[in-house]
């Protein structure tokens, strides 16, 4: 029998899910549910809060059945971004709205004109972190003209996690992961008047909940425990949030080491102790406070990883088991064949932002077939996290993870696209296990990092294929910057037409 353990949950985009893991990071028991998306006209996405409360309860009590011991704190993860309306007792003021919405999509490419002196360079040279469609900076701004009273019943304007957090404790709070993005000063962890002035959202700032101390811990209510079916009392973390869990959980922890998560979005980050941004650089990405005092991510998320092959599948109708065997049906460079998997209807936010943002593909010819199409894919997500990681100026490690990884064929491409190693944990969860390793820290009981590591798999890359993929990293970024000359084009002509 172990004596004492972690639960931890992660309420992901479309997966909740439970682990429960020693203070050797070995997952004892995992369970899982799906979540449900709901997909509106105009790009708009939204979930059902209530749903995600029985989810958590769901899997807790499944993976508890099955484990024996006593839990010793509760540590919560989950998606970034969006924006979960509550009232003061943590009801759902209307459908939280995913991090996947577009509705915001004229806003911010308003905010985006006027180059240096715009409001999305001007708030990320503020704060370290760029605006998109699917923030919470555009959709309160969008809600401020479209759905005021939503905005005046409500008590918080937060993230998934805190949401939780909220039904489990009571208590309204935010860790500084998500509150990070986009108003927060990393380095002193208060939020920038001046970045929602900007925004024209400043009627709003009582919204946004204080955030959390390093370390913080709250406790179970009666709601929490008769939910999760553990003691009242028991601790619980409040995150950080899946990208920054992710990064501790796949064993990355030190400066200059980096990761990606390859999952629904593709998402690169590093560690830096420097909490600004140069002065004029792209307005991407995002600068995150993580559980240490003056140590941050620099993150770049995308907006399409694995989504892309799953449109490929609906297209082509091939199962996501095959993925492995279509790659081997085509050659290093997709013979020829080129894209840009930039297939959100929301556009880009990583490593640039532009709502206009398309996918394309180029030199089809008769002969090109569906294993040329899918690797071209496959290939143009593992550049762009290249792109991703120039930009951060990785020094250490690469970890990763995520379900995209479970395809050898396609983490082979990205160690060959990166040039370096991929260490890639054994153990799946690794939100759930980052967020864990974050509680035991947060108890006083601090676990051995190595030791939690050591469990992984390294997948080295292929000298032979590296040139090949370094003159199509060149025309990748030809190709990218001939595509975002063309958009912004037709915008202008869009708008000048109307004018």
């Amino acid at each position: 029998m172990v004596s004492a353990m972690i639960l931890g949950i992660d309420m992901g985009t479309s997966v909740t899910k439970a682990a429960v893991f020693d203070r050797a990071g070995r997952c004892l028991g995992k369970a899982s549910q799906p979540s449900t998306l709901t997909k509106l006209p105009g790009g708009r996405v939204e979930q059902n809060l209530d749903e995600v409360f029985a989810s958590v309860g769901m899997v807790a009590r499944d993976v508890l059945s099955h484990v024996n011991g006593t839990i010793q704190a509760v540590a919560l993860t989950a998606q970034g971004d969006g924006l979960w309306l509550r009232d003061a007792d943590g009801n759902s003021i209307r459908p939280p709205i995913s991090w996947m919405d577009a509705r915001a999509s004229d806003i911010v490419r308003g905010w985006n004109r006027g180059g240096q002196n715009s409001v999305v360079q001007r708030v990320y040279e503020l704060t370290g972190s760029g605006i998109f469609a699917g923030s919470q900076a555009g959709l309160v701004a969008h809600l401020s003209v479209e759905e005021p009273e939503s905005l005046a019943r409500a008590a918080v304007a937060g993230h998934c996690a805190d949401a939780v957090l909220q039904h489990l404790t009571g208590q309204i709070t935010v860790d500084a992961s998500d509150a990070s993005m986009p108003f927060l000063d990393v380095a002193t962890r208060t939020y920038v008047a001046e970045a929602l002035e900007l925004c024209g959202i400043s009627q709003w700032r009582h919204l946004l909940a204080e955030p959390a101390p390093v370390g913080a811990t709250f406790a179970l209510n009666r709601v929490g425990a008769e939910l999760l079916g553990l003691p009242t009392g028991t601790p619980v973390t409040g995150g950080p949030f899946d990208m920054v869990s992710c990064a501790i959980g796949s064993g990355a922890f030190a400066q200059g080491d980096g990761s990606f998560i390859l999952g629904t979005t593709l998402s690169a980050q590093v560690y830096t102790r420097d909490g600004t941004v140069a002065p004029g650089s792209e307005p991407a990405g995002v600068m995150l406070c993580t559980p240490e005092d003056g140590l941050y991510l620099r993150s770049l998320p995308t907006m399409v990883g694995t989504e892309s092959v799953q449109w490929l599948r609906g297209l082509f109708g091939f199962d996501l088991a095959s993925l492995g065997s279509l790659l081997n049906e085509s050659s290093v460079g997709a013979n020829g064949v080129r894209a840009l998997s930039l297939l959100s209807p929301a556009g880009e936010r990583a490593p640039f932002v532009d709502p206009l943002a398309r996918g394309q593909f180029l030199n089809l010819t008769l002969g090109t077939t569906a294993p040329d199409m899918v690797r071209a894919t496959c290939e143009s997500v593992a550049y762009a996290s290249r792109q991703c990681f120039e930009i951060l100026g990785l020094t250490g490690e690469i970890s990763a993870t995520g379900g995209g990884l479970k395809s050898r064929e396609w983490a082979q491409i990205f160690a060959d696209v990166l040039g370096r190693p991929l260490n890639i944990p054994q153990e799946e969860l690794v939100g759930a296990r980052g967020a864990a390793l974050v509680a035991y820290g947060a108890l006083g009981d601090p676990v051995d990092r190595d030791v939690w590591r050591a469990d992984r798999t390294v997948i080295e890359p292929n000298a032979d294929a590296r040139a090949a993929y370094d003159d199509g990293f060149a025309r990748y970024l030809e190709d990218l910057e001939a595509a975002r000359v063309a958009w912004n084009r037709a915008d202008t002509v869009k708008h000048s037409s109307r004018g």
